[in-house]
């Protein structure tokens, strides 16, 4: 086999679904991104201002690059879980940068033996890797900024492997999105303000998961029953139709969450926090972001039967979660007046 052949076929045996390869380049929307980040639409992720000039080009992270290896792994658990609330699929199990660094070891291995130095990355690194998987053809960049996968839709995980090996560079597949705008009119904050451009600021993924303090009253009703990020973008793009079942077990539902009410989750203290979402992306946020996010989601869907939990939480010594609570306990005494 040739070194690419030999590169897919590791890429097959560590378990990801598609494996291809780009020319070491600068990144195709690196112009936009310098001006994403200068309108300030990145919001608190200051890592992303950070040595732009790394983050635009793959060369500038690992002296010598000749290609990047892109990957894309399947993480569809399922059409839905969770009582009267909703989790990104992405979180509903462990944390996938655990899984596929282990996957990406075992590919650096391989690599290094056919004379490669690599430097890989998941979701973690100065790669703007939506870019690069797009033009090794590892399908394209959707309106919603999400890649979308022909085979997989939008539930992929994307990876890379920076390395000075030259190899053979894939052709990209295109844009294949046409007319098709249902993600923009999907999204609940139209964070989405263009194609190809999202305000992390309104995003509720972003609300949720990376934004520390109070979340802004403006879009806390546009959250509705959404816990821990958001999917309506990806769940409404039509190339889903084309989705299977994650073949890996870590990513389906963690039964010890989802059977749980809302309400449940303000009871918890740190300690049993820690221990539920154990190894889960979820435990990154901790307690107190978890449980604003819970007191957001009854403050637009709880009933009666939720204010005496809400009650409490709102005399935590943490005031994120006191003021959340004591904003939904008035939403839902509005609701039942």
């Amino acid at each position: 086999m040739t070194p690419a052949e030999s590169i897919k076929q590791l890429a097959r045996e560590a378990g990801f679904d598609d494996c291809r390869i780009a020319a070491a380049a600068e990144a195709r929307h690196a112009g936009e991104f310098r001006e994403w980040i200068a309108d300030g639409c990145h919001g608190e992720m200051a890592w992303m201002e950070r040595t732009p000039e790394r983050r635009c080009d793959p060369r500038e992270v690992l002296a010598g690059c000749k290609s990047v290896v892109c990957l894309a792994l399947n993480y569809y658990p399922g059409s839905s879980a969770g009582d009267g609330y909703r989790i990104a699929r992405y979180a509903w199990n462990e944390d996938y940068h655990d899984i596929i660094e282990k996957m990406l070891r075992r590919m650096d291995e391989g690599m290094q033996a056919l004379g490669g130095t690599q430097r890989f990355y998941v979701d973690t690194g100065p790669v703007l890797e939506r870019d690069h998987a797009t033009s090794a053809g590892l399908g394209w960049n959707g309106k919603s900024t999400v890649q979308i996968h022909r085979q997989l839709g939008t539930w992929t995980f994307l990876a890379e492997l920076l390395t000075t090996l030259e190899l053979p560079a894939d052709a990209p597949f295109g844009d294949h999105c046409g007319k098709c705008t249902r993600c923009i009119d999907a999204c609940p904050t139209k964070a989405i303000t263009a194609p190809h451009r999202v305000d992390a600021r309104r995003c509720i993924s972003y609300l949720t998961i990376e934004h520390k303090g109070p979340i802004p009253e403006e879009f806390r009703e546009a959250i509705g029953d959404r816990l821990y990020g958001c999917d309506e973008c990806l769940e409404v793009c039509p190339w889903n139709r084309f989705a299977q079942v994650s073949r890996e077990s870590r990513f389906h539902a963690r039964e010890a969450v989802f059977e749980k009410k809302p309400r449940e989750f303000l009871a918890l203290t740190d300690e049993e926090f820690r221990a539920l979402f154990a190894k889960s992306p979820i435990k990154r946020i901790k307690r107190a972001r978890f449980l604003r996010n819970v007191c957001v989601v009854l403050g637009n869907t709880g009933t009666a039967e939720d204010l005496p939990a809400l009650k409490i939480a709102a005399e935590d010594a943490d005031p994120l979660i006191a003021e959340h609570a004591g904003w939904a306990v008035g939403r839902i005494l509005g609701r039942l007046a």
